[in-house]
């Protein structure tokens, strides 16, 4: 089984412009998929970001499962950092606007006791491929001036984005790290959209997909796919190869397997969440 991997050229360079932006901005919004948040963690941004005020931005959230993504937003408040999770297709992102703002309110409050009363406030926008930071962008500028699509890799160059009076708003392209540590990161990766579709195994990611529904919801396979109790006791290759059958696809596995992994991302078998709170939590 090859090794999920995707650091391209332009990403290693965008990783040495956010080194050199963050000194730039009064607070970093890292955007995470909410349906696997630590997964889409990328760890070098993590250790860029060090003492700067931050938001982790749980985007996606319609797609998550929701007592899960509460658990996690309650999970990083309970380790002093800050956080939100958001719909950032749809819906009034003034909650975001209003996190800001109390994330800076002692800073905000020691400029205004030095007379700063109309300083803007400067905002980086962080994470991975596809994880949703041009739509959320859009939103809250209420226009369309970063490029939006359901794929990774769009936008490729960093820009300065104004969002209304007091906010101006640092769009950066997705940057992933050059090796995963855990393969089954890249599966999850793979799975939600964040790693181009041609650098993986179809089958790989359709195994995984099936194992993970299995385990937290066989319902969901079941009625997507008209399974019986008996046919989810099969070898995951075996259920593999029979839902290709009944998907009329009779022994191409391999079309069969884009065909659930895209079901997956469109929700077709409802809201999922890959990453589970820890226990300790």
């Amino acid at each position: 089984m090859a090794v999920i991997q995707w650091f391209p050229g332009h990403m290693a360079k965008a990783l040495r412009q956010v080194k050199e932006n963050v000194k730039q901005v009064d607070i970093v919004l890292e955007l995470v998929d909410a349906r696997l948040p630590e997964s889409s963690r990328n760890p070098q941004l993590v250790e860029i970001l060090q003492n700067k005020p931050s938001i982790m931005v749980l985007t996606k959230a319609d797609l998550a499962d929701s007592q899960i993504t509460h658990r996690w937003v309650n999970y990083y408040e309970g380790k002093k950092q800050p956080a939100i999770a958001v719909n950032s297709q749809k819906g009034d992102l003034h909650t975001l606007e209003q996190k800001i703002y109390t994330v800076l309110k002692d800073k905000l409050e020691t400029q205004r006791k030095r007379g700063i009363v109309h300083k803007r406030i400067k905002a980086m926008c962080i994470g991975i491929p596809n994880v949703g930071k041009s739509t959320l962008l859009n939103q809250l500028l209420k226009r369309r001036a970063a490029q939006v699509g359901n794929r990774p890799g769009i936008t490729k160059a960093q820009q300065w984005l104004k969002a209304g009076e007091n906010l101006l708003l640092l769009d950066t392209p997705g940057i992933l790290w050059p090796k995963f540590e855990d393969p089954l990161v890249g599966k999850k990766l793979a799975l939600t959209g964040a790693i181009k579709d041609t650098l993986y195994a179809k089958d790989d990611v359709a195994l995984y997909m099936l194992e993970h529904f299995i385990t937290d919801a066989p319902k969901k396979l079941q009625e997507r796919y008209k399974l019986e109790n008996q046919d989810l006791e099969e070898s995951l290759p075996e259920l593999l190869l029979l839902i290709t059958q009944k998907i009329g696809m009779r022994d191409d596995y391999d079309r069969a397997s884009e065909r659930m992994i895209l079901d997956c991302r469109r929700g077709k078998l409802g809201r999922y969440t890959l990453d589970q709170v820890p226990q300790d939590s």
